[in-house]
């Protein structure tokens, strides 16, 4: 195997710094994003997500000098998200370093700013990203604005009209699996990997390499995570990390 699979660190950002949450809620103080974003520079990551999850909260726009900082900073394709909302903040973002923008809220609330993000950018550099839960009954459900609003949509259904807007790759993160760190919900995955031709990266539950492993098998071209890279051992100290490249090989050749 030349290079396995794309593996990618997600840092949440708030004003205080990186946080990690369990379900979107229980947020837990991490460190500085400059200090992340270095280890991840010496480890050599193949890229970085940076979700600014306050955005949605507050009702702001992205904070265009503090991502020019982080950008400055970060050696690997950098990809951002949060309260991006017209095409003037992606056009800013791009100047700003960023490679890919993130649209989550916005691909449900005005789904045509993925088609005027893409022609000016190419479908490469525009990413949706939909959160999921499952209803009482089990059927996934894609949530919007930091997961507190049901839209009633499947999220097959969402895939396939972000796909067709020109979202030129889909993260598909499991709310009910964030920072459960017990596995990816792989019949999510399976189901919307199958149902589109952009690449899919699958979010939230990664706790050991298998697991990556695991997503890529049900069909995701990539596989995102959160307290992987930030949290170790049993107690969940602090350690901001990235496996070597070698045991990344190594996982996907065993199961291969």
């Amino acid at each position: 195997m030349m290079h396995p699979p794309r593996i990618i660190p997600v840092l949440l950002l708030t004003e205080s710094g990186v946080v990690k949450t369990a379900r979107f809620k229980d947020r837990r103080y991490v460190g500085d994003p400059i200090n992340a974003l270095r280890v991840f520079n010496d480890k050599e990551v193949d890229e970085v997500v940076i979700v600014d999850i306050e955005a949605w909260q507050h009702g702001r726009g992205p904070d265009f000098d503090r991502v020019a900082e982080l950008a400055g900073e970060c050696f690997m394709p950098l990809g951002y998200g949060g309260g991006i909302t017209t095409l003037e903040q992606v056009r800013t973002l791009f100047r700003c370093g960023v490679e890919k923008v993130i649209l989550n809220t916005a691909v449900h609330s005005q789904p045509e700013l993925i088609s005027r993000a893409a022609d000016i950018a190419g479908c490469q550099s525009v990413v949706a990203c939909m959160d999921v839960k499952r209803n009482w009954l089990g059927k996934p459900r894609v949530y919007v604005a930091g997961g507190t609003v049901d839209t009633g949509v499947d999220p097959v259904e969402w895939a396939k009209r972000a796909a067709s807007k020109g979202a030129g790759e889909i993260v598909v993160q499991s709310i009910t699996a964030d920072g459960g760190q017990a596995g990816y919900d792989l019949e999510l995955i399976r189901s919307v990997a199958g149902a589109v031709s952009v690449p899919v990266v699958a979010l939230g539950g990664a706790g050991k390499l298998e697991d990556f492993v695991a997503a890529i098998g049900a069909g995701a071209d990539a596989a995102a995570a959160g307290s992987f890279f930030v949290f170790h051992g049993k107690h969940r100290a602090v350690l901001i990390t990235y496996p070597k490249l070698d045991d990344i090989r190594r996982a996907f050749q065993s199961h291969g």
